[in-house]
């Protein structure tokens, strides 16, 4: 099975009052569909660098970064930012909604700029966009701005706006970050979901309990096996 995501020999560094800093060491890693992997590390340790890589966000110095075979920083930016908006969903640990859209309206956000430049089926997205707000339990929310939404709502949000576009990749850096326990399990079991209908599920997170198919430590820039047992596997 050929990976969604593949990396190979990452290098990233960063120059800081004239010092260099490396964020990524030779990082190489794979997710393949239906699988869900943690990469997990303090803060600093470079994980949030590895997924906007990992997204298209953020070209490495070195290195090679592919998504569904498409070698991401060979294309133009334009063309990056679309298969992005197309194949690629990104969960950031600060949600990133837009204040003045209500949560339907937010869930929407990615299908905007597609809906207006194409003849793309907005009734479809509509259709989708309210499945994805009733199955994430914010149906009674819909109408509601931001502002009126609890943090754990303000995520599942997130979550559902970064799957609206049916994407063969989630990112989702710190994910559970700003969330109590309850809401936290809520979400992971939400992208594990997601993993078992076949996407692939990279997250990058300080929190050592998420049980994952495959875990790695990334310290200092250096990525390492930490776990590989599956869920099944534990006791």
């Amino acid at each position: 099975m050929s990976a969604v995501l593949q990396l190979d020999v990452i290098r990233k560094t960063y120059t800081r009052r004239n010092s260099i800093v490396s964020a990524l060491r030779d990082v190489s890693l794979q997710v393949e569909a239906g699988e869900f992997k943690v990469v997990h590390g303090p803060s600093g340790s470079g994980k949030t660098t590895l997924l906007l890589i990992a997204g298209g966000l953020l070209a490495p110095d070195s290195g090679s970064v592919k998504v569904s075979g498409e070698s991401m920083y060979s294309l133009t930016p334009e063309a990056r930012a679309a298969f992005r908006a197309r194949g690629i969903g990104y969960v950031f640990q600060q949600f990133h909604l837009i204040p003045y859209l209500s949560v339907l309206e937010n869930v929407l956000a990615p299908s905007l700029a597609q809906t207006e430049s194409s003849n793309g089926n907005t009734d479809e997205i509509r259709a989708r966009a309210a499945e994805l707000v009733s199955y994430f339990g914010l149906s009674e929310r819909a109408a509601h701005s931001p502002s009126e939404l609890s943090t754990g709502e303000k995520q599942r949000v997130a979550l559902a706006r970064a799957l609206l576009n049916k994407p063969s990749l989630l990112l989702a850096d710190e994910p559970t970050g700003n969330l109590d326990e309850k809401n936290a399990a809520t979400v992971i079991d939400y992208m594990k979901e997601f993993a078992k209908a076949g996407g692939a599920v990279l997250v990058a997170t300080h929190d050592s309990s998420i049980r994952a198919d495959e875990k790695y430590e990334l310290d200092g820039g250096v990525l390492l096996h930490s776990d590989r047992r599956r869920d099944s596997e534990r006791p």
